[in-house]
């Protein structure tokens, strides 16, 4: 009141209550403008100290309090904290510091292994095959390296780490470039492939390759090309390999190429028969525009067929002119066994003859000689077949004493009784015709044993010329070698 009674503006309030309440409103307001500046002191000072503490180059995440205390106790912004909230900075700090030194050195560790890297990838002499103690004398040697002190600190561990991605990485390098010259190599040899190919298709236009060639006939002329040299030595099919894949696919062309020539020599109205020369074949085939693109061997396998079968026709028609031939005997020898009155075994043909003049059977034998065969045959049949009952009589009567002795002597009547064999009842007819019947059965049995063998032979032949590794072979017997095939198949395929 003494400070303010003789102030103008003590009056401006005229009553004392009024005057009381303004003064107790300005000292609460100025109470706590007070306090906010002590609490602004006191925040102040404590970033002040924190910022000083995490600044100094003598604080570390592992200072004790103790010690800072020791060297920062006698400076202001350290003792105008109060103790209580110094702790509690001091916390802070370090936590801080801890995260800051974790950080810089992963930054450190990154940046080492980069530069690490960088030597390692200029280092010539560093190649998959070194070893960690040979790539430590070298980065000894190295001056990159021995001028840079944190690389030289670097933690051995994080070197060796490094050092074993980088040998990883030329690993890698050294397998995809193995991997691309294998490729390469591949690729070459594939070429080689094709490019032989192309020359297998050059010769099989121009006559030399065809379905019946063979390696031994081929290498002569295959084996001096270069695309042949070129395929020696690598991996895979061989010159071999691809001549016998090339002639298999020629022969597996037969069964279609045999139908178009079938049907151009039906358009021709031609057959191939016993007579029928090659040439002429190939001669008839060459007019047509579809024997173009015919293989010459099997224009060849072809005709062999064709010519196999019309011999089988052949012996096919002589075999039915001899079973009618045979027939005639049979009605033949059944005239004689038939007449009446039946023939003695001293008859003579030229008395007996004039008895069968009528008879069909007779006329249908039309050489007289081949009768006089047929009559003495049936006599001879006739006097074997007395000899063997005759024999067999006496065989009988040679029985053992013992069964004499039980046994009683036939009656005279009883002899009458016996059944006597009776020439004219015999069937010569049924046995010329089994006779005939068996002879077929043995000449079937025959030509098929000789076919198998055939068939054996050629297998052998193919597998033994070296020419394909197939079970291809055709059931005809081929019968031509490689130059006369040529020289019957050039002008054909000329003129086509």
């Amino acid at each position: 009141m003494k400070m303010i009674i003789n102030d103008p503006r003590y009056s401006a309030l005229p009553k004392l209550s009024e005057k009381k309440q303004a003064f107790n409103a300005y000292k609460s307001q100025h109470e706590k403008e007070e306090k906010e500046e002590t609490r602004l002191r006191a925040k102040e000072a404590k970033e002040k100290l924190q910022s000083f503490l995490e600044q100094h180059e003598k604080m570390t995440s592992t200072t004790r309090y103790r010690k800072a205390e020791q060297m920062f106790g006698e400076q202001e912004v350290w003792s105008v904290v109060p103790e209580r909230d110094r702790k509690e900075i001091y916390d802070d700090v370090l936590f801080f510091l801890a995260k800051k030194e974790k950080e810089q050195a992963k930054q450190l560790r990154k940046r080492n292994v980069q530069a690490l890297k960088n030597i390692l990838d200029n280092m010539s002499n560093v190649s998959f095959q070194t070893t960690w103690s040979e790539a430590q004398q070298y980065l000894m040697d190295n001056p990159m390296f021995a001028e840079d002190e944190e690389l030289q600190n670097m933690d051995k561990e994080d070197a060796l780490i490094c050092f074993e991605e980088h040998i990883r990485a030329l690993e890698k390098d050294e397998t995809e470039e193995k991997e691309k010259s294998r490729m390469r190599e591949r690729r070459q040899q594939r070429k080689n492939r094709e490019s032989f190919q192309i020359f297998l298709d050059e010769l099989h236009e121009t006559g030399q390759l065809h379905s019946m060639s063979t390696w031994m006939e081929l290498y002569p002329s295959v084996s001096t090309d270069n695309r042949f040299a070129n395929m020696l030595g690598q991996t895979g099919s061989t010159p071999l390999d691809l001549f016998k894949f090339y002639v298999e696919d020629l022969k597996a062309r037969f069964h279609d190429e045999k139908k178009i020539i079938k049907d151009i020599l039906k358009d021709r109205n031609f057959s191939v028969e016993v007579n029928t020369t090659f040439e002429d074949f190939a001669h008839i085939i060459s007019f047509d525009k579809r024997a173009a693109t015919l293989d010459a061997g099997n224009i060849k396998l072809t005709f062999n067929s064709l010519l196999e079968k019309a011999e089988a026709r052949e012996r096919e028609r002589g075999k039915e002119e001899a079973r009618k031939f045979r027939r005639k005997e049979a009605a033949f020898k059944s005239m004689l066994k038939q007449a009446a009155p039946p023939l003695e075994l001293d008859s003579n043909w030229e008395e007996i003859r004039e008895r069968f003049v009528a008879d069909s059977a007779f006329d249908q034998i039309t050489v007289e000689s081949e009768r006089i065969r047929l009559f003495k045959e049936f006599m001879l049949t006739l006097e074997n077949e007395c000899q063997h009952y005759h024999f067999k009589g006496k065989k009988h009567s040679k029985k053992s004493k013992k069964h004499r002795k039980h046994s009683q002597s036939p009656t005279p009547a009883e002899w009458k009784r016996k059944k006597v064999p009776d020439i004219s009842t015999w069937d010569i007819t049924g046995a010329m015709e089994k006779t005939s019947e068996t002879e077929e059965e043995n000449h079937q049995h025959r030509s098929q044993k000789r076919k198998k063998r055939n068939h054996s032979e050629s297998g052998s032949e193919g597998s033994s010329s070296g020419d394909s590794g197939s079970s291809y072979t055709p059931a005809f017997h081929v019968g031509l070698c490689g130059s006369e095939l040529l020289f019957a198949l050039s002008s054909f395929l000329c003129r086509t």
